[in-house]
């Protein structure tokens, strides 16, 4: 049998775990991966557009273990009462090709977006941030806000998105959790939203080459986490933040986020510096109090890689939050594979039967 975790059990889960450790786990697994990049197999991910959407296929591997995301992106959904974004992953053993885990990643894909981006913070935006601007209140903003509360030391947040319930929704649920020393603001613009703040998110989800950072809102010193730019097409930062002079990119693959990154916007001589090379001292972080960094951040299989087998690792803590499934046939002979259609059926219990009685 392999082990299934659906939404329910994800969200139980992270219940259990906690949400501040849920997240340092996944950062601490993500740091882990990432330091050892040479070891995986890289690619940029498989994906067929459409005019209202994309879908993704995400794998890789250490050699070891193997997992592959399923993932949509169709900004329209909303509309209709659905998900712009919904996931799911297998995690397999290398060796044998069995599976070993099946999850639903639509809840883990925000965590661990959220996680990378804090992990990419650790690195590039100052020690001293404490004001994040969060524009674009969607799906991904509780995540990102709670991320950067919880492992950042933000303490005030600045909201702006052109829907005004977007933010309202996303004040309500932080309110809920009644956080110690956060303030939050709402804004009625992206400038206003901006400026001051150390730390500037943007995660909007509409499918266009859009410019809601300008050159004229950056301060030096500023870290941007760009999240929303995802597909070829869409961006988030106007090129010419880019190419100021005190401005650095970082990017997680480089030949991915040349398609569909905020580096589309550019040359292919336009200099980035891939994240892992940070890691590994091969490349400084953040050099300057004044630098402006940009992590142009799409998402990279590594990184469900790392939520894939940190859900593995929980699920071997919390076993009863795994749903058993017959995805792969047990049988007595291996060669026999025809034979299995044969087989008798097992016999369901029916409510009048008693339960067998231990001997």
């Amino acid at each position: 049998m392999v082990n299934y975790l659906g939404v329910n059990s994800v969200r139980e889960l992270v219940r259990q775990v906690g949400l501040d450790r849920f997240l340092r786990q996944l950062v601490d697994a993500m740091d882990s991966d990432y330091r050892r990049w040479e070891q995986f197999d890289k690619s940029a991910r498989h994906a067929i557009h459409s005019p209202v959407g994309v879908i993704e296929l995400m794998p890789t591997s250490d050699g070891r273990l193997y997992c592959f995301k399923y993932v949509n992106g169709h900004p329209k959904n909303t509309a209709e009462g659905l998900l712009t974004v919904t996931a799911f992953g297998v995690l397999a053993d290398v060796d044998t090709g069995y599976p070993l885990l099946v999850s639903e990643l639509t809840l883990t894909t925000a965590l661990r977006t959220a996680a990378m981006s804090v992990l990419a913070a650790r690195h590039l935006a100052r020690p001293d941030s404490r004001r994040m601007a969060l524009i674009g209140n969607g799906a991904q903003s509780e995540f990102q806000a709670l991320a950067f509360y919880h492992l950042q030391g933000i303490r005030a947040l600045r909201l702006f998105d052109t829907d005004p319930g977007a933010c309202l929704k996303l004040e309500r649920n932080l309110a809920r959790l009644a956080l110690p020393d956060l303030h939050i603001e709402r804004c009625t613009s992206v400038q206003e939203a901006v400026r001051g703040c150390d730390i500037v998110t943007t995660a909007t989800a509409d499918k266009r080459n859009a410019t809601i950072l300008r050159p004229e809102m950056i301060e030096p010193g500023m870290h941007l986490n760009a999240v929303g730019g995802d597909c070829p097409g869409k961006t988030e930062l106007h090129a010419d933040i880019l190419r100021r002079p005190d401005a650095r990119v970082v990017v997680e693959f480089e030949p991915q986020s040349r398609i569909e990154g905020e580096i589309q916007q550019m040359p292919a001589d336009f200099a980035v510096t891939e994240f892992h090379r940070i890691l590994a001292g091969q490349a400084p972080g953040r050099r300057t109090a004044q630098e402006v960094t940009v992590f142009d951040s799409v998402g990279f299989a590594l990184e469900d890689f790392s939520a894939l087998r940190t859900l593995h690792a929980l699920l071997q803590q919390y076993p009863h939050l795994g749903t058993p499934i017959d995805l792969v046939p047990q049988m007595n002979d291996p060669k026999d594979l025809f034979g299995l259609l044969h087989a008798p059926a097992p016999q369901a219990r029916t409510a009048l039967q008693p339960e067998p009685q231990a001997a």
